[in-house]
């Protein structure tokens, strides 16, 4: 008996769609019907020349696109798309002109206001002159630890519109983790604010922020205000400036945009993960651009004027993605600060206040709103809403139910998978078709995904390596400070030749759409057999007694045995009969290889900056290895937890 969809797309909207737009656009260029989406996609990996250029015309792509589109086609890495094109990504997001908002912006209960579209272009007018009055020219580094507020925006297509490469992390980063990231890439400007709001209290950052600006040595550091400080911040910091000195001499006129290649770089990126210092990837312009337009305008269906939200962080590629919402004239809804503070409403306040079409978050979050016991769905006025967005981990079964129960019955869930090494997804949503629980709906259009075996051969219906077996525009231009790309080489390319493989563990589906079970480096290998970690999660955590769990392999008596850490609800005690609870849940819910060996409760649990668990920290903790990058966590101190611990020598 096939399970029936959770949602199914309505005929009229779907007509109306972006979706169906271009559809039709792309089948009347290249002679063929596009209207079925499995056919649309197939289309779009056969003809990659025919599909990114109807892409670029269709968003209205401002530059020159140039005579070719893909060039050295199949080499991975290697290959070159619009090789002759010249374009600006900041003037692809300035879009808009007028009083309406570019952007809303609220920090937790304490702050409230919104940037218009003319306020925006002036203030990046004035920051482009100030930029070049420091010597910022193309190429140069500026580096920010923000909050997500208009300003951090304004700054990054200042630096964009210039041919200058942007680089962001979150204010709750140590000395150490800002500088092992911003250290790599020598910024010429350092931007900062004079700090932020965290759970209704002032976050201070004077101390280490004057640290952190005397080693870098940046020409300037620029203090934005958000708790009205930024003078006296400036005054404590080497080469410290406020905001309103920096631009103070420049009057407001028309921005100007350098006119760059395609593959001129735009953003680095840093990993998160905790095997050593972050490898910094770096991302072009035109690739970055036209993957955005394409998952913002077709597959989130975005419309200029529809609010736009994510809950993100920037030192999450989520708020580039964000940002890159502008390119469509959606208005941005930005928002800093803990996402339950007063308590788990306020981001549905935020939803129903300023009428959310489009709400974008973590499946920690919805399952956190879940365990909490609110129903957004009957205090809250979400009949805007028609998408809601979950990555950072895998979306569990329960997940998606509770989303249709709990939030709004008739809005399209799009479950969607990517990261920061492609600064956008391989998998998301797809507004043509149903959405069926624990699913993500397919591949994003121009991306030829899939899933391999050990022999890299083809597989449905069995879990294993996703893979990208064509070249696609959001391929990192390379790895910082990466002579001879080597380790960009080793990262994507060395498992499979020619072919990008995510480090993620997979499975095609009966309705050819695709689950995540994990990392493929986290995946347990007990008795020989692959199991993936989410797996386990999906059952675990919708009991009420735990909170959150982590799962590791534990190398033992010449095979792996499987533990599972939990940290439970407050009052729950680990008891022989909730461990047997817990083991019959895994077993009837996933299977008996999946039960683990032992079962061990924590107090926290350790994660990055934007919110994922790291089994890969906990492995080495627990095997008494070294965790080199400790600053990519939030809470390290947790690591401690998981140190010696008795119950593992037997």
């Amino acid at each position: 008996m096939t399970e029936a969809p959770l949602w199914t797309p309505d005929p009229q909207q779907l007509q109306d769609s972006p979706w169906m737009a271009f559809a039709a656009f792309a089948g009347e260029r290249a002679g063929l019907s596009l209207v079925d989406p499995f056919a649309l996609h197939d289309w779009s990996i056969t003809d990659r020349d025919g599909f990114w250029s109807a892409l670029w015309d269709f968003c209205g792509v401002r530059g020159t696109k140039g005579e070719r589109i893909v060039e050295n086609g199949e080499a991975m890495p290697g290959a070159r798309f619009f090789p002759d094109a010249q374009l600006n990504f900041a003037e692809n997001l300035l879009v808009r002109s007028g009083t309406e908002p570019a952007m809303l912006f609220r920090a937790e209960d304490k702050i409230s206001r919104q940037m218009s579209w003319d306020e925006l272009a002036a203030l990046v007018s004035k920051l482009q002159q100030a930029f070049r009055a420091h010597g910022v020219g193309k190429g140069d580094r500026v580096a920010a630890m923000m909050p997500n507020m208009p300003e951090t925006i304004a700054f990054m297509l200042a630096a964009a519109s210039i041919g200058a490469i942007w680089s962001s992390c979150s204010p709750d980063f140590g000395v150490r983790g800002v500088l092992d990231r911003f250290g790599q890439i020598e910024p010429k400007l350092f931007i900062s604010c004079d700090g932020y709001w965290y759970n209704g209290k002032r976050q201070l950052v004077t101390d280490k922020l004057a640290e952190i600006a005397a080693e870098l040595g940046a020409e300037a550091t620029v203090i934005v205000p958000l708790l009205d400080d930024a003078e006296a911040v400036a005054a404590a910091v080497p080469g410290g400036q406020s905001l309103a000195a920096f631009i103070a001499d420049y009057a407001a006129g028309p921005v100007v945009y350098e006119q760059l290649p395609f593959s001129h770089p735009l953003y680095i990126l840093f990993s998160s993960g905790t095997t050593g210092i972050p490898k910094c990837i770096v991302h072009s312009a035109g690739g970055t651009l036209l993957q955005h337009l394409k998952e913002h305008r077709l597959h989130g269906g975005t419309n200029p004027g529809e609010r736009l939200f994510y809950f993100t962080t920037c030192g999450w590629m989520m708020w580039n993605w964000l940002a890159s919402g502008l390119s469509v004239g959606a208005t941005l809804c930005l928002y800093d600060g803990s996402p339950f503070y007063p308590d788990g409403n306020v981001l549905f306040d935020y939803a129903a206040d300023e009428r959310f079409a489009i709400f974008g978050t973590s499946a920690k979050f919805i399952d956190a709103v879940r365990k909490a016991g609110l129903e957004p769905m009957k205090t809250h006025d979400l009949s805007s809403l028609r998408l809601m967005t979950s990555t950072g981990s895998p979306l569990s079964p329960e997940g998606f139910n509770f989303v249709y129960e709990g939030i709004k019955p008739d809005v399209h869930l799009a479950s969607i998978s990517g990261g920061t090494d492609i600064v956008s997804c391989f998998v998301l949503g797809i507004p043509a078709l149903p959405v069926y629980r624990g699913e993500i709906q397919g591949p994003g259009l121009g991306m030829a995904v899939d899933v391999w075996d050990e022999d890299g051969k083809s597989i449905t219906g069995e879990k294993g390596e996703l893979v990208c077996t064509k070249p696609f525009p959001a391929m990192p231009i390379g790895f910082w400070n990466d002579p001879g790309d080597e380790k960009y080489h080793a990262a994507y390319f060395a498992r499979f030749d020619n072919v990008w493989t995510h480090g993620d563990f997979a499975e095609w589906t009966a309705h050819r759409g695709i689950i995540i079970h994990g990392r493929s480096d986290a995946t347990l290998n007990p008795g020989g057999v692959r199991i993936g970690t989410a797996e386990i999660y999906n059952q675990v955590e919708q009991m009420d007694e735990v909170a959150e769990a982590i799962c590791i392999g534990q190398e033992w008596d010449d095979d792996v045995r499987v533990v599972l850490f939990v940290r439970l609800a407050a009052g729950v005690e680990l008891d022989d009969a909730l461990q047997a609870k817990i083991r019959a849940r895994i077993r009837t819910g996933a299977s008996p290889r999946h039960v683990p060996a032992k079962i061990i409760a924590v107090a926290d649990i350790p994660r990055t900056k934007s919110g994922k668990i790291t089994e890969l920290a906990v492995r080495d903790i627990v095997h008494d290895r070294p965790v080199k990058n400790q600053e990519a966590l939030a809470n390290p101190e947790a690591l401690e937890l998981f140190a010696d611990l008795a119950e593992l020598r037997t």
